[in-house]
């Protein structure tokens, strides 16, 4: 997955003025204790920080 598809989907779900805000502020487990800014800073594809997301906030199977 390129990063701006990332992007589309954190803003569609999140909303544009908050998807970076979740992805800064937002620390999951299923990153090991990172955001999502901080994961993708880190190496992490986006495509596994993207279902992370999807896992951390119950996003519909449609949706990922």
């Amino acid at each position: 997955m390129r990063l701006t598809v990332f992007w589309q989907r954190m803003a569609a779900h999140f909303g544009e003025g908050y998807a970076d805000t979740f992805a800064r502020d937002h620390v999951m487990s299923e990153l090991g204790g990172r955001t999502v800014h901080q994961a993708l800073d880190a190496g992490w594809e986006a495509k596994d920080v993207w279902r992370a997301v999807c896992t951390a906030v119950n996003i519909p199977y449609d949706k990922r």
